[in-house]
């Protein structure tokens, strides 16, 4: 079944003015889709058109088909990304708040290394608290790179890419962070993660919206 493009888990100025309508509309309608478009495009020719989004980019890491790993990655990251921001993002609760404590001291402290790790990332990439072995941390990984596959399960990521920010902070990429990570973390999706322990799969059936 060919991969769709997830519709975003509210309004597109539900996060304004730290990302705006404008903004979410471009990077979830134009950039997100294109992503999605190539992606079934470049597995259907290598005849993965009814994998799973997951399986593709796997067999693309394992191929060396680093065009199809770049698209299906991408896709991938930017479906978790939509779901790890909230308009009503609040602070850990529960196990994932103590989690927190244990391995970073405070929310507070984390919230400074995803500060800190995203301000000095360089280039395009991303920033994510993920879990390994019942320990939090903080992880960057660049350009089309991803977190899908592998050994450290994803809570919550940030995009750094420009076209996240660019229309509403310019090149203030650290004014971006901090109102997103200030607020609109979705800190519910994280615990959601954190108690299931395994990593988040792309849905394969996308219900859009009435």
């Amino acid at each position: 079944m060919p991969l769709k493009l997830i519709p975003l888990p509210y309004p597109d100025d539900a996060l304004a003015p730290a990302i705006s309508a404008d903004t979410l509309q471009t990077h979830h309608g134009k950039h997100h889709q294109a992503y999605v478009t190539k992606t079934n495009d470049l597995a259907a020719a290598v005849g993965l058109g009814d994998a799973s989004l997951e399986q593709i980019i796997a067999a693309a890491r394992e191929r060396g088909d680093k065009p199809l790993f770049n698209n299906a990655a991408q896709a991938w990251n930017h479906g978790f990304y939509w779901r790890s921001l909230s308009p009503n993002g609040g602070r850990p609760e529960g196990e994932l708040a103590a989690a927190i404590e244990r391995d970073f001291g405070s929310h507070d402290k984390l919230a400074e290394e995803l500060q800190s790790r995203g301000e000095k990332h360089f280039a395009s990439g991303w920033v994510w608290l993920a879990q390994s072995g019942g320990k939090l941390s903080v992880e960057e990984t660049h350009d089309g790179d991803t977190l899908a596959i592998g050994d450290k399960q994803p809570l919550l990521t940030i995009d750094l890419w420009e076209h996240a920010y660019y229309l509403d902070h310019k090149n203030q990429r650290p004014a971006y962070l901090k109102a997103v990570i200030g607020g609109l973390l979705n800190w519910r999706f994280a615990a959601d993660n954190l108690s299931r322990g395994e990593t988040w799969r792309y849905p394969e059936e996308v219900a859009q919206p009435a």
